[in-house]
């Protein structure tokens, strides 16, 4: 898929509310993930004051947010391409495990990277990275699920 102005998230979930990746809530952190030609998804992101957990250095719960997010959309728009689906699978997130490696900067945009490592029928497992300056700040490694009919996020794009 060739980058455009229009994020995953704004082209296939333009009123979701999600705090991380909804482009409708106004108060959230509204991560635009888009996909590259090689299979991966990277976004840009640029902390604020606010998003710290202690002066200068970002607020571990705001990165585990931007790398579920980010990952989820990974997930769900690896099953959309390998499925030759129109709209990208409702997924959810089943598990996913943050490693922070050193602290992440809040003066500095931070680069979201995501790849798909397995897939089945209806779940992809995505491997995940949180950069900032160069370094990786963060890893992680979650399983996305397409839910089924009665769940409360079918549905949910």
């Amino acid at each position: 898929m060739s980058r455009s102005d229009s994020s995953l998230q704004e082209t296939f979930s333009p009123a979701s509310i999600c705090f991380g990746c909804g482009p409708a809530n106004i108060h959230g952190l509204r991560i635009r993930s888009f996909a590259e030609a090689d299979g991966s998804v990277v976004a840009q992101w640029t902390p604020a004051p606010h998003h710290a957990a202690f002066p200068g250095v970002l607020n571990g719960g705001i990165i585990g947010t931007l790398l579920d997010c980010h990952c989820n959309w990974a997930a769900t728009f690896h099953l959309m391409q390998r499925d030759a689906l129109p709209q990208p699978p409702c997924t959810v997130t089943a598990s996913y495990a943050i490693k922070l490696q050193r602290p992440t900067p809040t003066d500095a945009e931070v680069t979201l990277t995501a790849r798909v490592v397995e897939a089945g029928p209806d779940r992809a497992k995505v491997e995940g990275s949180l950069s900032s300056g160069g370094q990786v700040c963060a890893t992680c490694v979650g399983t996305f699920v397409a839910v089924k009919p009665g769940h409360p996020a079918y549905h949910r794009w």
